[in-house]
């Protein structure tokens, strides 16, 4: 049974800033999956209260946004078997300095003394989560 599904990952500021969204793409290439949309893009207020609107009014949520907003992010939306599972385990655990070696985080990511948001990447957590925010980011993907 195939199971092809989309994603959508984020190479959020600090990634872009220290030049790895090339090696981003090179894994997820690797990986076997294929890049449906790339794009880079400076978020909006409007744009981040969207994507993430489950976590309003938590703690974390304002220095989430503020550190979206601090540079551009490179939006991509990958296709390929079971792509979301996929993308999440090639990523790594949100903690880059807990991430496994041979992950995104665990190789690329730096434990900066702030906020677990600064990890490189994004990926969709589920389908129902992909098509959303495929929805924000790609609203012509939708």
């Amino acid at each position: 049974m195939s199971t092809v599904q989309r994603s959508l990952v984020l190479v959020k500021p600090d990634g872009v800033r220290r030049g790895l969204s090339g090696e981003v793409l090179r894994r997820i290439e690797a990986k076997g999956y294929t890049l449906a949309a790339v794009e880079l893009r400076t978020a909006t207020p409007e744009l981040l209260a969207a994507h993430y609107a489950e976590h309003e009014g938590k703690p974390f949520y304002g220095p989430l946004v503020e550190f979206m907003l601090s540079g551009p992010v490179l939006a991509v939306v990958i296709e390929g078997e079971r792509c979301i599972e996929g993308f999440r385990s090639l990523a790594g655990a949100t903690d880059p300095t807990k991430a496994a070696p041979g992950t995104i985080r665990g190789d690329l990511g730096r434990d900066w003394g702030v906020a677990v948001q600064q990890n490189i990447v994004h990926g969709s957590d589920s389908e129902e989560s992909a098509a959303r925010e495929i929805g924000i980011w790609f609203p012509q993907l939708a």
